[in-house]
């Protein structure tokens, strides 16, 4: 008999089928006994007569087979039970689990949790975290592809700190010393003048000393480099049109998943995310909460935070542009406003009242890249290998970089990126 899958019995009522997966629960009500099967799609009620059923000898998460007749049962998870037949064990639990996977939530603190990641992934909630974000990629991948973008993938070892800053790792490499690199910037930019539009899926690392928790020192960074744009308006449009295509991945795919963590699939508005410049933003933060920020390089995360509430109570979205940021706290490769040079044509989407994509367009033109090299301090010499690129002429060309966990943790309303990392790496933690 072939194996089946919890996600197809709904069209097996009334035939019998071969189940395999962890014993999820079991309960023993004297005439009845019910477990719980659990495999890579779902959860399954077996039921049985057999008090001496080898389910009730058993610890949970041992690794069963079962056969039986599939039917309806209105009281069952999803309204199917499986009347048992047969049972085998394949492996058997000796110990108890460090904590209950079968309730909605863990009880249990966040590192014990993350000590035991493996087993608190097979938690539903949990698990349900995890394919809601591997649908995220997967729909970030299928955008892109369907756009006529070309993937890249590019050495995470570097010579030189990427944007000459001091939040690298430093490593042996050889003889000499090599960098992890904080983001695939210079070479996607480099790629445009290959491919004119690429995009990057892969993990970044920032050897900041921080243990918030909004931080990570190593992230999945979904990053995206397009040429020939007109201004930084077209990489926030391309921005939106992703973000559009991921909720209708989700909802198409993951709709079961939501209604698990009781949560809302994310608004966008019929008129598309809304773009304030920086220096609105601080009138609205000024006039509107009282909160005097004028002349501030950058916004706190409680100014986040009231931008996100005014977007979602003012304009109807969840997401909100922020646009124009001061050159003073953008990257040297950030174009500077012609009009303006206190302002730059970069920009922050904020999600919920937090910042989870920083984008710009890029200065493409040699000279200018030098000077702004020379401006924010540093020497022109140590980039020798990314100035030569400008040289030889690259096309006006913008981008955007996502970070993955966090955009999952904003999405599924969740305070702590460590639960949407699959195995975080933060100032502490190096396990498992």
């Amino acid at each position: 008999m072939e194996r089946i899958f919890t996600k197809d019995l709904k069209n097996k009522i009334g035939e019998k089928v071969l189940l395999k997966g962890h014993l999820h629960k079991v309960r023993d009500l004297g005439g009845l006994c019910f477990g719980v099967l659990r495999d890579k799609d779902g959860i399954v009620q077996i039921t049985t007569e057999d008090k001496n059923s080898v389910l009730l000898k058993l610890k949970r998460e041992s690794v069963i087979e079962v056969t039986g007749e599939v039917k309806i049962c209105e009281k069952a998870p999803n309204g199917i039970e499986v009347y048992l037949d047969s049972a085998t064990c394949l492996v058997e639990v000796k110990e108890d689990l460090p904590f209950e996977i079968d309730k909605p939530e863990i009880n249990a603190n966040l590192d014990t949790v993350l000590n035991f990641r493996s087993i608190s992934l097979r938690n539903l909630r949990n698990r349900s975290i995890f394919k809601i974000q591997a649908v995220l990629l997967k729909a970030f991948r299928d955008y892109f592809v369907k756009n006529d973008f070309v993937e890249i993938n590019t050495s995470k070892l570097s010579g030189h700190a990427t944007e000459g800053g001091t939040t690298v790792f430093k490593v042996e490499y050889f003889d000499r010393f090599a960098y992890l690199a904080q983001s695939p910037q210079f070479y996607k930019q480099m790629m445009v003048g290959v491919f004119e539009r690429v995009f990057e899926t892969n993990f970044v690392y920032r050897a900041e000393e921080h243990n918030t928790s909004r931080h990570l020192n190593e992230y999945m960074s979904l990053d995206v480099e397009m040429g020939y744009i007109q201004s930084a308006t077209d990489i926030m449009k391309l921005e939106e049109g992703f973000l559009k295509h991921a909720i209708e991945m989700l909802k198409n795919e993951c709709t079961e998943d939501f209604e698990r963590l009781k949560i809302d699939f994310a608004i966008i508005p019929d008129s598309g995310i809304p773009i304030i410049r920086f220096d609105e933003a601080q009138k609205i933060l000024d006039e509107k909460y009282g909160q005097h920020c004028y002349g501030d390089p950058d916004f706190e995360p409680e100014h986040e935070k009231l931008l996100g509430k005014y977007a979602k109570e003012e304009l109807g979205s969840d997401f909100i542009f922020i646009s124009n940021y001061p050159t003073v706290k953008r990257p040297m490769y950030t174009m500077i406003d012609p009009d303006n040079k206190e302002f730059t044509f970069g920009f922050d989407l904020l999600f919920k009242g937090l910042e989870i994509t920083s984008g710009a367009q890029r200065e493409h033109r040699y000279e200018e890249l030098v000077n702004n090299m020379k401006n924010k301090g540093l020497n022109p010499d140590d980039f020798e290998d990314y100035l030569n690129q400008f040289k030889y002429g690259l096309p006006p060309h913008g981008g955007f970089a996502i970070g993955l966990e966090r955009l999952t943790a904003q999405l599924l309303n969740i305070s702590n990126v460590r639960e949407t990392t699959l195995l975080p790496r933060d100032l502490d933690r190096l396990t498992p």
